[in-house]
């Protein structure tokens, strides 16, 4: 039977690990929502203010769009898997994110989006004009990470 040891990452661990990702998992809910909303994206990472800075793409339709007008509660999740299944980290960001508009840029959030992948307009079945791109940051009120060991050997 395999032998599972976990241990909480120190915040040097988490900074490292979020600076060499750039994908994760983005859950919102919404405080009239039963059902939470999961969507895979990309961002940057501050390691000196612990921000994430988000481009987030939806169509006017879309349940994405909807849950971001509501001012949802969101978590992040960013994990890997190493050492052929032996090794697996994780990071969780809980908090709520914040739109940015384009005319309040600062050249510390230029450079910040930079960082993160630009959204794949190839992917959407509407035009681009039908698209619309919204600029997030994610100062997180709770940051935590684990790293879980297993030794498939233990008896």
């Amino acid at each position: 039977m395999a032998l599972a040891e976990e241990t909480e990452m120190s915040d040097g661990e988490i900074d490292a690990f979020l600076s060499r990702h750039e994908t994760g998992v983005l859950a919102l809910a919404g405080a009239e929502s039963e059902s939470p909303y999961a969507i895979p994206i990309s961002y940057g990472y501050d390691a000196d203010t612990r921000s994430f800075y988000m481009r987030l793409v939806s169509t006017p339709e879309s349940e994405k769009r909807q849950f971001l007008a509501s001012s949802p509660n969101a978590r992040l999740v960013v994990y890997e898997e190493t050492d052929s299944g032996r090794t697996y980290r994780s990071v969780v960001a809980i908090g709520s994110l914040e739109e940015i508009d384009p005319s309040e840029l600062t050249a510390a959030h230029i450079e910040q989006y930079g960082e993160a992948k630009r959204p794949l307009f190839e992917i959407w079945g509407d035009s681009k004009q039908n698209l619309d791109i919204q600029l997030y940051e994610f100062e997180p009120t709770e940051l935590s990470g684990r790293r879980t060991e297993i030794d498939h050997d233990a008896e």
